[in-house]
């Protein structure tokens, strides 16, 4: 019996010393990464937040954490894959990584543009149902939800289920943004017609809705008075008009959203601060700055780090669904049908 315990605690040494050694290796080999990143002492970022507040807080962290320059070019989603199918395609390598829909970087994998990443260590952080693969990394999403004028909606009348905006007390009153395009809207329309069925939408068709092309201007039409309800409320545009007579409603069954991901781009001259970059996005301080700003956050433990009612409400908001790639043209298809 003593002999065996003996093995018993020499096998047991033995796997806990192979799990640090492990755990050393793997430190070791980010620290690599850390100091391969400040010798390149650069790196160039494509995204789309159009100089969010948020967006410069966490560039300017990395700059002043690492001594790594971030160059940017800050530009709408179309500008974005347009400028990176050049730049793969005449093989001249610019960008080190970009910020995209997730569709868009699945595309652009099939096109031979995203480089595999290698790994990040904050992706162990990452919450259900968010997960990284060696091509890309979850960085935040954008729910999107509803918006009430809360001078001419009383709380009893809000919306508490998507099933809600069926009613017909809310007949001609509703705005939304086009489902018919790439957009909030297609991603509402795309994510009902899964979870609900065609009769869902064509109800809501018959609706009598309006259709503004604007996402900020929709936000500011509601608390204006101009519409009641606006169902494509993107909740972080929604805190440019904190202290209006607007509130955003999180419908019980959850929020559609599109996901946002990082992902290296093939020949990126600056891998190093590239990869390390990404691991920042999604490390908690980057995270609970996106939160503060409504911002949908990929991480865990995120929500217990906020005081503010509102950004623990949205940051554990319910999460319904977004669009596959697989989706994407036939849902586009069938938006354009139904919604004349």
């Amino acid at each position: 019996m003593r002999t065996f315990v003996a093995r018993g605690s020499l096998a047991a040494l033995a796997l806990a010393g192979g799990i640090f050694s492990a755990a050393r290796a793997q430190e070791q080999d980010w620290n690599k990464v850390v100091e391969g990143a400040k010798k390149e002492g650069s790196v160039t970022v494509y995204h789309a937040q159009l100089g969010a507040p948020h967006w410069k807080s966490v560039v300017a962290d990395f700059e002043k954490r690492y001594g790594v320059k971030v160059q940017e070019f800050d530009a709408r989603a179309s500008e974005l894959t347009e400028r990176i199918r050049v730049e793969q395609t005449s093989n001249r390598y610019v960008a080190d990584i970009e910020f995209h829909g997730e569709t868009s970087i699945v595309q652009q994998r099939g096109e031979n543009y995203i480089a595999e990443h290698g790994g990040v260590p904050n992706a162990k952080n990452l919450r259900e149902p968010f997960k990284a693969d060696k091509w890309q990394t979850p960085a935040w999403v954008q729910p999107v939800c509803m918006l009430v004028n809360t001078n001419l909606v009383k709380p009893s009348d809000e919306p508490k289920v998507w099933a809600d905006i069926l009613d017909p007390k809310w007949k001609g009153k509703i705005l939304t943004d086009d489902m018919r395009a790439v957009g909030s809207g297609q991603t509402v329309f795309a994510v009902l017609y899964k979870k609900y069925g065609e009769d869902f939408l064509a109800r809501l068709q018959a609706q009598n809705m309006t259709i503004g092309r604007d996402l900020q201007e929709n936000t500011r039409r509601v608390p204006r008075g101009e519409f009641p309800l606006f169902i494509n409320q993107i909740i972080a545009f929604a805190s440019a008009i904190k202290g209006l007579p607007a509130r955003v409603v999180v419908p019980e069954d959850g929020c559609p959203y599109t996901p946002i991901q990082g992902a290296i781009l093939r020949g990126a001259p600056h891998p190093n601060a590239a990869r390390l970059f990404m691991n920042h996005l999604v490390e908690p301080e980057s995270q609970v700055t996106y939160a503060k700003a409504w911002m949908g956050i990929v991480t865990a433990g995120v929500a217990e780090k906020l005081t503010d009612p509102d950004e623990k409400r949205f940051a554990a908001a319910k999460l319904m669904g977004s669009i596959h790639i697989d989706d994407r043209d036939a849902m586009l298809k069938r938006a354009t049908e139904m919604m004349k």
